[in-house]
């Protein structure tokens, strides 16, 4: 077993020097910089659409607070059954992403993109087109121990049936924030250790899943939260109500059957964001941080230089020429102009700085690096930065020959 596991490690490692890494790989932080879940976080913030990706990681923690929950059940002797019956009946005529854990039969286990990062079954997918499962689906929280204790208005007043506010209509939050160029408050982020002072109790997944629903699916403006930032679901799949309370224990029964909801209540929408950033962000990020080092900001400011640098190189070639300065060598020293110019518009241009390449730098955010380490990203850029380079070298000889070659004419 040790041998295979070891071999399935060695063909992962040499097949991930031949291609760019996948979303899952990169969610599971198995990759390095540029193509992190640091550096992917930093490229959405910089678009102001990082909430997605902070509701992933807060569904994410919440689902394993549930394992760990469940572990606890079980390492104390009782079953599952025994434990949480209410939850034990919804898993095994729903299915449950924790069926493994809770000890039910295989078909009757949700596969889950956290784990696997497969499709998702046609159970899921039917609770992405079906209204009538749009129960299913409900928020996450992170940890037990919060920060600050945040004691949310009633959630009757969140969402009236009759007073739906308007809602985000892109994959991405749409509620009012600024790219994080000029807004540079941030949220705070999604922890990956479960601080553990206590036993995790039932109280403990309620209150995970409110922070989650008031802070990432309730309207935006219906909760007096400065962390209220609404993500994009489908019709389908938005939660308009979350009935428990996380001061309260649920008494009555049909609160008991809600409460069966809640390891499970943001599945469907977890594979939404997951899709929704693999088939839109991702790509993009790829295409930034695989085939490029710079950031948008530092981009434009090349180009502001270089535009400056290619006048004054203009403008010192036109007064050689019409001074007819002697020797004509001296206008050799044009190279000097044209190389800083032509570099730094071929490098916004391609969005790729060489010289950075070469010694090995990506920038994270404008002005700041960081060392590339991905192996196969590294080759892509060198490859590139060879190939500006050389444009660079020949715009730099062609324009340089050109003013050399006319002959002066004193005006």
């Amino acid at each position: 077993m040790d041998d295979d596991q070891n071999r399935q490690q060695e063909d992962w490692l040499n097949s991930r020097k031949n291609r760019l890494p996948s979303f899952t790989e990169v969610l599971s932080r198995r990759t390095r910089p540029p193509v992190d879940l640091f550096m992917f976080y930093i490229f959405l913030q910089r678009e102001g659409a990082e909430d997605i990706l902070d509701f992933w990681l807060d569904v994410q923690q919440h689902e394993n607070l549930c394992r760990a929950y469940f572990k606890d059940v079980r390492k104390s002797g009782r079953t599952i059954k025994e434990d949480w019956p209410q939850y034990w009946e919804y898993a095994r005529r729903r299915g449950s992403i924790y069926g493994t854990v809770v000890g039910l039969q295989p078909n009757a286990v949700k596969r889950s993109t956290t784990s696997t990062g497969e499709m998702i079954n046609d159970q899921e997918k039917n609770a992405m087109t079906h209204p009538a499962d749009e129960k299913r689906g409900g928020p996450r929280s992170t940890t037990p121990g919060y920060e600050k204790e945040y004691i949310p208005s009633p959630p009757t007043v969140v969402n009236s049936p009759d007073l739906d506010p308007p809602r985000s209509t892109t994959p991405f939050s749409l509620s009012g924030r600024t790219s994080a160029l000029f807004n540079l408050k941030r949220a705070s982020r999604a922890p990956t250790v479960i601080p553990r002072s206590a036993a995790i109790s039932r109280m403990d997944l309620i209150a995970s899943a409110e922070r989650i629903f008031f802070r990432y699916l309730s309207p935006v403006g219906t909760v007096n939260s400065p962390e209220n930032h609404e993500i994009y679901l489908p019709p389908a799949l938005r939660i308009h109500t979350f009935p428990l309370s996380s001061t309260q224990e649920p008494k009555s029964q049909s609160d008991l059957n809600m409460m069966a909801h809640i390891p499970d209540m943001f599945h469907a929408q977890k594979e939404y964001c997951f899709r929704a950033m693999e088939q839109d962000a991702f790509p993009r990020f790829l295409r930034s941080k695989a085939f490029g080092n710079l950031t948008p900001m530092s981009a434009l400011v090349r180009l502001v230089i270089g535009l400056i640098l290619l006048w004054i190189g203009l403008a010192a070639g036109f007064a050689l020429i019409f001074l007819d300065v002697q020797p004509k060598s001296k206008r050799f020293f044009l190279f000097i102009p044209f190389s800083f110019a032509i570099l730094f518009l071929i490098s916004h241009q391609y969005e790729l700085d060489p010289i950075l390449i070469f010694l090995g730098q990506s920038e994270s955010t404008p002005f700041r690096m960081l060392t590339i380490r991905e192996p196969y990203v590294k080759r892509l850029l060198l490859g590139r930065a060879i190939w500006v380079t050389t444009l660079v070298s020949i715009c730099v000889v062609a324009l340089t020959l050109l003013f050399w070659a006319v002959p002066g004419h004193r005006l």
